[in-house]
């Protein structure tokens, strides 16, 4: 597990060093994506890093976790932002009290932040529900669309 630590560590320094950002910078949103895994395999050519294990990527308020990320990211002459990167296997975002679950998602930083979640997703908020063939959330605009829906809301006590 050291080793894995110490590889993960030389590794976000090399890329650092490179001018690849695993942020993607703009002017509503200058927060990082910070990653973890067990795993991490760099492909430079093909300009992909696929974390396994227990992937958490947080930025923000917002955390999204799965069994698989897979970040695309731009060759350094392009700046090396993050392109796209889809999470695979029992994937949750969690903001707050709202909850997202699907079996697949991805999530596109321009030209607006979103992330499309497919494979049986479900919203939760508080004790509502709400599932759907595909859940397409707007991280700055906080809505998310919801294609073929069904939603399930619990009745609130009122005061008399």
């Amino acid at each position: 597990m050291f080793i894995l630590r110490v590889s993960l560590i030389v590794f976000l320094v090399l890329i650092i060093a490179s001018g690849v950002v695993l942020a993607e910078e703009k002017k509503e949103s200058t927060e990082p994506i910070i990653i973890t895994s067990l795993s991490l395999i760099n492909d430079s050519k093909a300009r992909t890093a696929t974390f396994e294990g227990n992937v958490v990527a947080k930025k923000g308020q917002t955390t999204l976790y799965a069994s698989k990320m897979i970040v695309y990211y731009e060759d350094e002459q392009k700046g090396g932002n993050i392109k796209m990167i889809e999470a695979i296997g029992n994937v949750k975002l969690v903001k707050a009290d709202r909850v997202i679950t699907s079996h697949k998602a991805t999530y596109f930083p321009e030209p607006e932040e979103m992330v499309i979640f497919t494979g049986e997703p479900r919203a939760t908020e508080g004790k509502n529900l709400v599932t759907g063939e595909k859940i397409t959330y707007f991280m700055k605009d906080d809505r998310a669309l919801v294609e073929k829906s069904k939603v399930y809301l619990k009745e609130r006590k009122t005061q008399k």
